[in-house]
C-alpha cells in the first residue's frame, strides 16, 4: 500500500502543528530549534554549519523540505500504510529517524535494526495498522518518559504523541459503514 502523493503534504501540516517557531530552552539538550530543526540537522541539511541566526532566519518552506528528506524519506513513510506514515514520521522528527525505525520494527515484532527497507515495509502492510500505532504510542511514550528532560517537557510530549496517536488512529481505520444518512 503507498500513500498518496498528498499524505507529506497533510502529514507535515499536522506535524507542524506541534513544532513551534524559534525556542532556545536552557534545558533542550538540542540547543536552539525551529520548528522543531536543531542546529546540527539544519547544517547536516546544508552541508556546512549552521549558526544559531541560521536556525532563527529558517523558512517554513525550507523547514518542510528538510522534514521531507531527512525524516519522512529516510523512514520511507510514503510506503507505509496510512495513519502508520504518520505516527512513524512525527516519531522521527521528535526522535530521530533511526529510533523511529526500530521502534516501528518493535511495533511490528521484526529485527530492530533501524532500517526501514523490505522486511519491515511487508511487515507493515500485513499488520493490524490500528493495533501497531498503539504500541508504538506505548513504545514511545515510555522511551520519552525515560528521560531526564521528561519534568520539564513531559506533559506537552505527551500531549503531542497521543493528539498524533488519535490522527493516526482516523487515517488508519476507514469510515465507519454504520454511519447513517440524512
Amino acid at each position: 500500500m503507498t500513500a498518496s502523493p498528498s499524505r507529506f503534504e497533510e502529514d507535515v501540516q499536522h506535524v507542524l502543528r506541534h513544532e513551534g517557531g524559534f525556542v532556545q530552552h536552557p534545558r533542550d539538550p538540542g540547543g536552539a530549534t525551529k520548528f522543531g530543526i536543531t542546529r546540527e540537522t539544519l547544517a547536516r541539511a546544508k552541508k556546512r554549519p549552521a549558526s544559531i541566526n541560521d536556525v532563527r532566519r529558517l523558512s517554513r518552506k525550507e523547514a518542510i523540505a528538510i522534514y521531507r528528506q531527512l525524516y519522512w524519506d529516510a523512514v520511507r513513510a510514503d510506503e507505509l500504510p496510512p495513519g502508520l506514515d504518520l505516527a512513524t514520521f512525527d516519531l522521527a522528527v521528535n526522535s530521530g529517524p533511526t529510533r523511529a525505525g526500530k521502534m516501528l520494527q518493535a511495533a511490528l515484532g521484526v529485527e530492530a535494526d533501524g532500517v526501514v527497507g523490505p522486511v519491515t515495509l511487508g511487515a507493515a502492510r500485513r499488520a493490524d495498522v490500528p493495533e501497531t500505532i498503539r504500541r508504538l504510542t506505548k513504545a514511545r511514550l515510555g522511551f520519552l518518559g525515560r528521560l531526564a528532560t521528561w519534568p520539564v517537557f513531559g506533559l506537552g510530549w505527551r500531549r503531542r504523541v497521543l493528539a498524533v496517536e488519535q490522527e493516526a488512529l482516523r487515517l488508519a481505520l476507514p469510515p465507519s459503514s454504520s454511519s447513517r444518512t440524512v
